[in-house]
Formats: structure tokens, C-alpha cells, sequence
């Protein structure tokens, strides 16, 4: 998918790009290159894939989800070079967005990224989001949580459902089937105060693949022990 089918796919779907938007995109993506060749921040970097694969990807949740209205708080969970929540704040710049992610060597590129993209109002944090769920500064604050092939739905929830707010959304992005996933996280889900509204699932332009946008709400203040120390939710998720 090359700038301008990029353009033109976003724009039949109701999500117009103005020229500085599309400088932004092409600046990114030239940033991604760079640094992709010091620190291994993805495997895709030709243009038409990074087009398609990461940045239409990142911005098919806002098919699904109202980013438009008000300021929404944003906070995305392992990020990695800054997906989805940078190609979110590029269309929608009423957004504040929080990124956190472990590696320091990504939150710096992230850092460059944001300058460069004259981002406002995009915070980031190098952290552990067990340790950051903890945080009372942070937890349970964001409207929205997002989360992209991060971990299985057991463990992800668990990262990110402490910080949604009553009434938030956690939104998990996924590429392949995820009903098997859903079901092993049921409980998770309920005990961390999450109530499952929908599955999405839909194909990428160009037989890219099928997608998963797995919206969940937050009906009850998750327990405070969770989440739990750095590592345990991954090797003992909530059954």
C-alpha cells in the first residue's frame, strides 16, 4: 500500500488526511527506517508494508471506537515504535496519549519522534506496566487502553485493564483468531472488573490478513493486588 492508496482506503472509511497529516506519516516512516538500523524496533520496514501493516493497521480502531469528541485519554501498553497510539494521534491530535514501554532504547526513539511530529500532549514512560498498574497516579485514570499483539488476552488484560477508568475501554488489538484466546481469559477478565462488549474481527486491504479490534469495558474497579510483580502475569495468568 503505497501513500496514496493509504490516502485514498482511509478516506473511503470516513477518516480524511490533510496534507500535513500525510508529511507526518511520511516523516515517520523515514524515522522508523533510521533508527530501525541501530535498534531493532520492527521487522517491517518497506514503505508499503510499514503503510499497511502498521500505520492503516494501528488506525482501523477508530472504526470502531469515537476518538473524535472532547479530549480522550489514551494510554498504550508495550507500544513499541508507537503503535497504535501514534498513528491515532496523528489523525486524531485532540487525543492525550501515554505510552509506556520497557525497553528505554524505544521510549528514545519515541522521544525523537514526538519532537520531530511537533506531538503535543503525548507522554512517555519507560516501565514495566505491572509496575505502572500500580502507580496511583496512573491507574485507573485513561478513558482508553491499547494494547497490540502484546502478550495472550489472559496476561494482557491484566496489564491493561488496571488502567482503564470505570467506564472506560481497554482495546486489544490481535492478528489472528482469537475466540480460543477469549475463552482462557474469561475470568481474567471479569475479576480485573472488565465486561467483554465485542469482538471485531474484519480483513486487511490487499489480503494482508485477517485483524481482530477486541473492545472491553471496564464495569468495576479492578482488586488492588493487581496488577501483579513484573513477570508474575505472564507466568501465572489469572484462570
Amino acid at each position: 500500500m503505497n501513500p496514496e492508496e493509504f490516502k485514498a482506503e482511509l478516506q473511503k472509511r470516513g477518516i480524511p488526511l490533510t496534507e500535513e497529516k500525510m508529511a507526518r506519516f511520511h516523516r515517520y516512516l523515514e524515522l522508523l527506517q533510521e533508527w530501525n538500523e541501530k535498534i531493532n524496533l520492527t521487522a517491517i520496514t518497506q514503505r508499503e508494508e510499514v503503510y499497511l501493516k502498521h500505520f492503516y493497521d494501528s488506525l482501523t480502531v477508530g472504526l470502531f471506537v469515537n476518538f473524535k469528541e472532547g479530549v480522550p485519554s489514551l494510554c498504550d501498553v508495550g507500544s513499541g515504535a508507537g503503535f497504535p497510539s501514534i498513528p491515532l494521534k496523528i489523525i486524531y491530535p485532540n487525543l492525550e496519549i501515554t505510552i509506556v514501554d520497557s525497553l528505554n532504547k524505544r521510549i528514545q526513539f519515541l522521544k525523537t519522534l514526538v519532537e520531530e511530529l511537533e506531538l503535543e500532549n503525548v507522554h512517555l514512560f519507560h516501565d514495566r506496566a505491572e509496575t505502572f498498574g500500580q502507580n496511583k497516579q496512573f491507574r485507573e485514570t485513561y478513558d482508553f487502553v491499547t494494547a497490540r499483539a502484546v502478550a495472550r488476552m489472559s496476561v494482557l488484560s491484566e496489564l491493561c485493564l488496571p488502567l482503564v477508568k470505570k467506564n472506560g475501554t481497554f482495546i486489544a488489538m490481535k492478528a489472528s483468531s482469537t475466540e480460543e484466546e477469549l475463552k482462557e481469559a474469561e475470568k481474567a477478565i471479569t475479576v480485573l472488573g472488565g465486561k467483554l462488549r465485542e469482538d471485531l474481527a474484519f480483513e486487511l486491504p490487499r489480503d494482508a490478513g485477517e485483524r481482530h479490534v477486541i473492545l472491553i469495558d471496564k464495569k468495576k474497579e479492578t482488586p488492588k493486588k493487581y496488577p501483579r510483580k513484573p513477570g508474575t502475569p505472564n507466568k501465572s495468568p489469572i484462570r
